[in-house]
């Protein structure tokens, strides 16, 4: 066909009415207008359009102007490059496609049958996908611009259907132009029905699996977009939880878009998680609501849905925004909501990283260990419910750490406590009540991580404690300088009741391994103490360690009535195990000898009586065996001696209650295996005391007001219980080989550890054995004193120490560093040889003593002999 256009009777007088400079449009080349007959006609126009009046123009001249460039924007809706903008029918395909899924009327919605037509033409042509969703995206955003919402509706299901349809290798076509449509609509201002409408659009593209990595997209608009929306502050609050539920929606889908692929997005990192965990945690603070659709619900389910996908690397970067939201908002005070939120943490995460979270907590209360109480013992409650959630059997890796912590913020609360303030600057002061509040959160919490360790772990974690208690001249003192005598004996105080925290629910069947030597010697020396609280404290601890049976409570319940019922005990049916009885064979004198020496304390109470009680009931139920339960009675015996003794200084309520001990305990011994005989006796002395002295029973002495009676406290026979009348009760049954061992009386043997101890009843003791064998021996037998060798003498003898005074002590330390790091070297290396021979010289004073020989009965001393290391041998003789 020729390249020509055919002439029309009209159009010439139509483009010549046109203004010069105004071209009428040309074809593309090769393409021709078939002649037609009769007069020409424009072409078809869509369905809903109409061309523009004759009437409405304004001149003649400019009406063909007009109508051939309104035809053009109607038809083509852009600006054509040929006749092709005109003609609908010779439009690309796919544009005509897209226009067809326009309704005349928005109110009738997609039309689904030419949806399907553009749905098979997308996935037969796939390549024509981008073109596709950038038609769409052009008339969404016309639509948009004229402000025709239900138009920009049908536009964005369009495009959603066709991601849902071709969400297999030619997706990517599609993603970009719909994800920069969803941005129009976000940044669209004070139109909450359209953001409402794209979250709704991105979480249906969210829940897309895709099967083709992409490398290019970006979701960091969607993050900031939607946690601003999760802030939301409409004046409708039904709009307002709308627009929050909307952008915590979109959160969760962009976590879910990205989390689990590794070529998007980071969306664990610091900049990420400092938009998204606030936004999250603004909402999950509104728990008034009982709408499942209102934002505090919605926002669990996220935030439980973003804390089981973080991997192990990624705990840390999700737990920090929290602290920080906690700390900005001051959350920690109120205690409710931070201890609700680690809550969902813990529960929510996986468990092998829950120690992570320990972790950042422990690090956030060292970091606000200059806060007030109130902020410390928030964070000390959160982390002992964390802990307990966290029951796996293992904090970490740094078990005793998570202890060295604790105790550290001890320490530093009774600084606090004593001076006053929380800073160095003595600006911010604190009070006695929130320290104290904040002690006993620590001790609870310690607690709580011992219940979560194994068995083991919990013996290392009473060692480490027990390493920290202050002891004078045994352990360093511990806290601030400042602190002194009153410092010390308060950390000793919170230490013994963290540990009694940590003993409570302690199950062991081993008692080597509940109580070795490294732990119970240490415990014992405090029984020592002055302090009654302390004394109190370790009986505990030694109870609760030795009670497997949970024995303990039953007992302390039994005593405030009349008749002691053993069958609300559990008694072990076997006999001792090998482990029980090396445990009685190593450490049961000494923990026999404590018992005594603490009833001799004049400051015990009614408390510290029942709980000695207690601890020698449990001693019977749990190690009983024929040997143990002898030891038990001559021990029983010494203390009823003890109450008896004129040379105590003991008050009438003391002597009342180790009277009221005895009877308590030999009334529980007598019903574990010995013969009738012997419970006979003891419930005969029991029912006369009852009868005539009722003070010297438990049921009277460990009440709240005990009876005492005016005057000396004067006990008869009958009132006693008799040794002889024991023996002959377990003569003739399997305890007759031990008769010998409990008619001899029991005498607790002094160490050396009662004699550091310094103590005045300890002092006491050794006096009156001075006394003893002075007595014994007259003077006109009495031998020739000569020096003892003890550990003192040797310690004395090497340091040459002079008074003892600490201030000429401390004196000469400085003089003494000074030296050597002023003196030259010449000087320093001659005063330690000097230093050397004064020091040879004190040890030969020592080996002249110790091979010195005895005195002899006649009063001459033998000839001295020569020392074994100054006589020389023949050469022949060494080897």
């Amino acid at each position: 066909m020729p390249g020509t256009l055919p002439r029309f009777p009209t159009v010439p007088a139509m483009l010549g009415s046109l203004p010069r400079a105004v071209n009428p449009p040309s074809l593309p080349r090769g393409l021709t207008m078939p002649s037609l007959p009769g007069l020409p006609s424009l072409p078809s126009m869509p369905r809903g359009v109409s061309l523009p009046r004759p009437a409405v123009m304004s001149t003649v001249s400019e009406a063909p102007r007009r109508l051939l460039q309104d035809c053009c924007s109607v038809l083509d809706h852009q600006s054509a490059a040929g006749l092709c903008g005109c003609c609908w029918a010779l439009r690309p395909r796919y544009k005509r496609l897209v226009d067809n899924i326009f309704p005349e009327d928005p109110e009738d919605g997609l039309v689904k049958a030419n949806m399907e037509k553009l749905t098979f033409f997308a996935l037969s042509a796939p390549e024509k996908l981008d073109r596709i969703a950038a038609y769409l995206s052009e008339r969404l955003t016309r639509e948009l611009n004229r402000h025709r919402y239900g138009y920009v509706c049908i536009a964005l299901e369009a495009m959603e259907q066709l991601l849902l349809a071709c969400h297999c290798q030619s997706i990517n076509l599609l993603v970009e132009s719909f994800l920069s449509t969803l941005r129009l609509l976000l940044e669209a201002d004070n139109k909450p029905h359209l953001h409402i409408l794209a979250t709704n659009s991105f979480v249906k593209f969210a829940n897309i699996e895709e099967d083709t990595p992409s490398y290019h997209r970006s979701y960091d608009f969607f993050v900031s977009r939607f946690s601003q929306m999760c802030h939301s502050e409409h004046d409708d609050l039904d709009i307002q939880n709308q627009i929050r539920v909307s952008g915590i929606r979109g959160l969760q889908g962009v976590v879910r878009k990205t989390v689990d692929d590794e070529l998007q997005v980071n969306i664990w990192e610091p900049r990420h998680m400092e938009q998204i965990v606030p936004a999250l945690l603004v909402n999950l603070q509104r728990r008034a609501e009982i709408d499942s659709e209102s934002p505090a619900e919605q926002t669990e389910v996220c935030f439980r849905e973003l804390l089981g996908r973080a991997a192990y690397g990624h705990i840390n970067n999700a737990i920090k925004p929290v602290l920080m939201h906690l700390d900005s908002h001051s959350l920690w005070e109120g205690r409710s909501f931070a201890v609700q939120c680690f809550q969902i943490i813990m529960y929510s995460i996986q468990s092998q990283h829950s120690h992570l979270v320990i972790q950042q907590l422990l690090g956030h209360l060292d970091a606000n260990s200059r806060s007030p109480a109130s902020v410390r013992a928030g964070i000390v409650e959160v982390l002992s419910e964390a802990a307990v959630i966290e029951a796996s059997g293992s904090v970490g890796p740094t078990v005793l750490e998570v202890f060295n912590t604790l105790l550290r913020q001890l320490r530093q609360s009774v600084d606090y406590q004593l001076t006053g303030y929380y800073d160095n600057a003595a600006k911010c002061k604190t009070t006695s009540a929130e320290e104290q509040t904040l002690q006993d959160a620590v001790i609870k919490t310690i607690g709580s991580f011992a219940n979560t360790l194994p068995v083991y772990q919990r013996s290392e974690v009473m060692l480490f404690i027990m390493g920290k208690i202050p002891v004078p001249g045994i352990y360093p003192a511990l806290g601030s300088p400042n602190a002194g005598l009153e410092g010390s004996r308060m950390i000793q105080v919170m230490l013994l009741k963290s540990l009694l925290q940590v003993s409570e629910r302690y199950d062991s069947t081993n008692l080597l391994t509940a109580l070795p030597s490294s732990f119970l010697e240490p415990l014992l020396s405090f029984t020592l103490m002055e302090d009654p609280e302390i004394r109190l404290l370790v009986l505990a601890i030694l109870t609760s360690l030795l009670d497997r049976r949970r024995n303990a409570t039953r007992v302390t319940a039994a005593t405030a009535s009349e008749t002691f019922d053993m069958s609300v005990l559990q008694l072990k049916e076997d006999r001792s195990s090998r482990q029980d009885n090396l445990f009685i064979r190593k450490h049961a004198q000494r923990l026999y000898r404590h018992v005594y020496l603490t009833c001799k304390e004049e400051s015990s109470g009614r408390d510290h009586y029942q709980a000695l009680f207690t601890l020698l009931a449990v001693l019977g139920v749990e190690l009983s065996s024929e040997e143990v339960l002898v030891d038990l009675i001559r021990l029983a015996l010494a203390l009823q001696e003890l109450a008896l003794s004129v040379h105590e200084c003991l008050s009438a309520l003391n002597r009342c209650g180790i009277h009221a001990v005895c009877a308590a305990f030999l009334g529980v011994l007598s019903q574990l295996g010995p013969p009738p005989s012997l419970q006979q006796h003891v419930t005969l002395v029991i029912e006369s005391r009852r009868a005539d002295a009722p003070y010297l029973l438990p049921e009277d002495a460990f009440c709240d007001s005990p009876s005492l009676l005016e005057g000396e406290l004067k006990v008869g026979e009958a009132l006693l219980f008799s040794q002889l009348a024991m023996s002959e009760a377990l003569a003739g049954s399997g305890y007759g080989a031990h008769l010998e061992r409990l008619n001899t009386p029991y005498t607790p043997q002094l160490t050396d550890e009662d004699r550091l101890s310094k103590r005045k009843s300890i002092g006491d003791v050794v006096s009156l054995q001075i006394d003893m064998d002075a007595e014994r021996c007259p003077d006109k037998h009495k031998p020739p004193q000569t020096e003892q060798i003890t550990f003192e003498t040797l310690k004395s003898t090497i340091e040459d120490r002079g008074g003892g005074v600490e201030e000429e002590e401390r004196r000469r330390r400085l003089l003494l560093v000074e030296r050597f790091q002023t003196a030259p070297f010449e000087e320093i290396a001659a005063h330690c040889g000097a230093r050397a021979s004064s020091l040879q010289s004190k040890l030969d004073q020592v080996f002249e003593l110790i091979i010195r020989p005895p005195p002899s009965p006649s009063g001459h001393s033998p000839p001295r002999s020569t020392p074994l290391y100054e006589m020389k041998f023949p050469d022949l003789c060494v080897y």
